[in-house]
Order: structure tokens, then C-alpha cells, then sequence
């Protein structure tokens, strides 16, 4: 059963992987990303349950970390990119 289950994440990542690659926004990238940052916690856990091994389950819980704080960073780049930007002196309202 859980060699089904990992089959099945496994083609629900490769999904996820294609939509990273075809996304139209950078937005609809980042939430494949992120998809796929889930799947692969589930993907561990799940590994974790069929080899026996239940540390496996701290490594997912790690990697969950991770995926979330990466997700928070990218997408907070992307939106506020411009505030790193030089100004241009002509824009500057007369003081």
C-alpha cells in the first residue's frame, strides 16, 4: 500500500515539476515549488514508513522548515525586489 502511495506522489511531483517549468506567472512557480517541496516531505515520511526506519520522519519535519521559510523569502523577493533599486534623481519631487 504505501509502494502505491509513493508511486502515486511520485507522478503527482512530476506534475508539480512540470508546472514550475510552464507556470505562466512567477507566481504560479513559486506555488508549484512549494508543491513540490510538500510532496517531498510526503515522499520521505511515506519512505521513512516502508524501509522502518522512523528518523526518516525528523528529516521531513526539517525539510517541511525549510521549504516554508524558503517559500516565505522567494516570495517575498519577488514582491518587494524594487525597494533595493536605485532611484532615479529626475523622480524626485522638489523638496
Amino acid at each position: 500500500m504505501f509502494a502505491a502511495a509513493s508511486l502515486a506522489v511520485l507522478v503527482v511531483m512530476a506534475l508539480a515539476l512540470v508546472r514550475a517549468i510552464k507556470g505562466p506567472t512567477v507566481y504560479d512557480r513559486i506555488l508549484s515549488v512549494n508543491s513540490f517541496g510538500t510532496l517531498t516531505v510526503v515522499l520521505i515520511a511515506v519512505l521513512g514508513f516502508l524501509t522502518e526506519r522512523p528518523e526518516f520522519l525528523d528529516i521531513a519535519l526539517v525539510y517541511a522548515l525549510i521549504n516554508f521559510i524558503g517559500t516565505i523569502a522567494v516570495t517575498k523577493y519577488v514582491e518587494f525586489a524594487h525597494l533595493g533599486a536605485p532611484v532615479d534623481p529626475g523622480d524626485w519631487e522638489d523638496v
